[in-house]
Order: structure tokens, then C-alpha cells, then sequence
């Protein structure tokens, strides 16, 4: 009797144990967590070549010597983190060749003073089913044609498909759990936007996964609308904002929609991330938004560094009978990204006000 109460003593305490273990952080944790950090400011890297996740990651794609240039040109502004979206479809072909390449990213990214905001999943894109091996090329005058989903409608939808998912997290977030230059993971890229997928049902078990990994780093998807917009999707956003360790959005909008979206966010007690911005048409440029972002310590992601595959000059195109209408040239004020693919700023002054801002204008 004695042996099997201690035993269940034992079992118990382990219990209590594990209950603690992977656990969201508290808002004093995160807090604490945020105000040990530098302000993150930097962007969402897309390597120029890189049109779609498997051109970003594939070895047959990978340039590491264009990443490491391009890298330098965002530590001359003064930035010290990037965004970098991964790919499972890679991983799920060749996992040791995946996971070297990361390891050159991260050692690339931290040769250049940036820390590394990692994201796994997204819905977003025009591909709803990444595949591998030959990748389709630009829709001339379109944004951002050929992104694809991460890990697609057809493993989102089919639970049986998820296993091999749940590896591919682990792995990676095993390989980084307590590395320094890894800022924070970003589990699933907009969940909000559906799109026809099982978002809630997949998203409670990616937070499930990573929470028994237990990584140093904090935990976060980003809100990508308010309560008063169309595109709300409540039960993701409340899920997302009650699990996740610090709170992130994005926000596309000027600055008084942009100040909006900070109060929203702060509104939760945690520490806040805007993990894209950006988009001049709409108002939403460095001038206008870095200083808000700076005074309140959002932390700071505009998209895109060199223009390249992606076409993110043009801003989002109309859509007509679900078709993308091209834009027959290049626009005189561009949507996102800050360098022209030859390395020369697309605005000079902006360039400017960034290294200024950032303490980097060299007198």
C-alpha cells in the first residue's frame, strides 16, 4: 500500500509537472521577455529570386550569396530583425538539405545583426497546393502571383495528413528552441483568411505542437482585421489572441487606421508585433507609421526589401470574374519593398528618413 501511495504521489507531482510545462506565457513573463529586447524593426525578406516558398528554399533554387548581399543592404538601414517565411513541401523532400539551408539563412541573418521572427503556415497565396520540382513564373504586371499556401488546402482538410506535419514543426523548432537568433515564431501566417480551409481545426493543433516543444522564444499569429471589419473571423481571432504569448497584427491602412489597430492590440496587455505593413498607395509609408510604431514599441515588419520575383511594386490588382487585371506598367509610386533589384534605393529620401530615424545616416 505505502509503495502504491507513493507511486501515485509521484505521479501526481509529475502531473502538476508536465501541466506546467508549455504552458501560454503570462502577460509578466512576456512583458518581462519584451522589455530585455532591442525595438524589433525590420522586414518581411523575401530573397529577390524567390517567387514562391519553394524558390526560397529549394536547393536547386537557394542562392545564399544573393541572401547575404541583400541582407547588408537591410543592416545598412539599421534593421535589426527580418520575417522569413518556411516550407514544408521542401522539408517533406529533403528534410537534412532543408534544414541546412535554414542553418545558412540564420547564420547569414545574425552576420548582419538580425534576428529572425520565423513563420511556418499561411493560407495565403494563389497556389492552394505548394508542390516542388519546376515552379510557375510571374503573371506579368500581377502582386505577388505565384505564392503558395503553407502546407495547402489538401493537408489543412485532412487530419490523417497532419503527422507529418507535426514533425516537420518540431523539428525545426527543436533545432532553434533556445537559440538567440531566433526573435519569436510565427505559427500560422493570417489564419483569419480562410479561404475553404479547416483554419480552426488545424491552427488548435500547430499551437498544441509547438506548446509541447516549449520553445525560449515566444509564440504568436497575427490578427490581420478588427471587430468592425468585413474580414473578422471571430473564433480565430479570439483564439489566436488568447494563446498566443505576445500579440501580433497587420495592417495595411494609414496612419489613423494604423493607430487603430495599435490600441486594438495593446488593448490585450502583451507585447505587440506589426509583422507587415507597408502599402504607399494606401497611405501607409515611414514617415507616417515608424514613428507611431517607435513611440509605442510596436515592433516593426514592413514588406519586402528587393524587388524582384514577387512584383511587389504593383499594388493589389482588381480583380474581375476572379481574374487579377494586370497592370500594363510600372506604377510611379510603389506598393511595397525599399530597393530597386541593382541595390539602389526606389526612393532616396526614404532611404534616408529610415537610416536617420534608425541612428544609421552616416554624416
Amino acid at each position: 500500500m505505502n509503495r502504491l501511495l507513493t507511486f501515485l504521489a509521484i505521479a501526481l507531482a509529475c502531473a502538476s509537472c508536465a501541466s506546467k510545462v508549455g504552458e501560454r506565457w503570462s502577460e509578466e513573463k512576456a512583458n518581462e521577455w519584451y522589455a530585455s529586447q532591442p525595438w524589433p524593426v525590420g522586414c518581411v525578406y523575401m530573397p529577390s529570386y524567390g517567387g514562391t516558398p519553394v524558390e526560397i528554399w529549394g536547393k536547386e533554387y537557394f542562392k545564399p550569396d544573393v541572401v547575404d548581399s541583400e541582407l547588408a543592404l537591410a543592416e545598412d538601414l539599421g534593421f535589426n530583425a527580418i520575417r522569413l517565411f518556411l516550407c514544408d513541401v521542401v522539408w517533406q523532400e529533403d528534410p537534412k538539405g532543408f534544414m541546412e539551408r535554414l542553418e545558412e539563412t540564420v547564420r547569414l541573418a545574425d552576420k548582419h545583426g538580425m534576428r529572425i521572427l520565423m513563420t511556418f503556415f499561411t493560407n495565403g497565396g494563389t497556389i492552394k497546393n505548394p508542390y516542388t520540382g519546376p515552379q510557375p513564373q510571374p503573371v506579368p504586371g500581377v502582386h505577388n502571383s505565384v505564392w503558395m499556401s503553407s502546407p495547402g488546402k489538401d493537408v489543412v482538410n485532412n487530419p490523417e495528413k497532419w503527422p507529418v506535419i507535426e514533425r516537420y514543426l518540431k523539428q525545426v523548432m527543436k533545432r532553434y528552441k533556445n537559440d538567440p537568433r531566433i526573435l519569436a515564431w510565427c505559427l500560422y501566417n493570417e489564419p483569419e483568411h480562410t479561404d475553404g480551409f479547416d483554419t480552426i481545426s488545424f491552427i488548435k493543433e500547430v499551437y498544441r505542437w509547438a506548446r509541447e516543444v516549449n520553445p525560449s522564444q515566444p509564440l504568436t499569429s497575427p490578427m490581420c482585421a478588427m471587430p468592425d471589419a468585413r474580414s473578422y473571423n471571430k473564433p480565430i481571432s479570439d483564439f489566436i489572441c488568447e494563446n498566443s504569448d505576445i500579440i501580433s497584427f497587420h495592417c495595411y491602412d494609414d496612419i489613423n487606421r494604423t493607430t487603430q489597430f495599435v490600441e486594438y492590440a495593446l488593448r490585450y496587455g502583451r507585447p505587440v508585433l506589426c509583422s507587415e505593413w507597408m502599402a504607399r498607395t494606401r497611405g501607409s509609408d515611414y514617415p507616417s507609421i515608424l514613428p507611431l510604431f517607435k513611440e509605442k514599441k510596436i515592433g516593426s515588419f514592413s514588406y519586402g526589401l528587393v524587388n524582384g520575383k514577387q512584383q511587389c511594386q504593383y499594388p493589389w490588382n482588381t480583380v474581375v470574374d476572379g481574374k487579377p487585371v494586370p497592370f500594363t506598367e510600372e506604377p510611379e509610386l510603389w506598393f511595397h519593398d525599399l530597393f530597386r533589384p541593382d541595390h539602389t534605393p526606389y526612393n532616396e529620401e526614404e532611404i534616408r528618413f529610415i537610416k536617420d530615424y534608425l541612428g544609421r545616416l552616416k554624416k
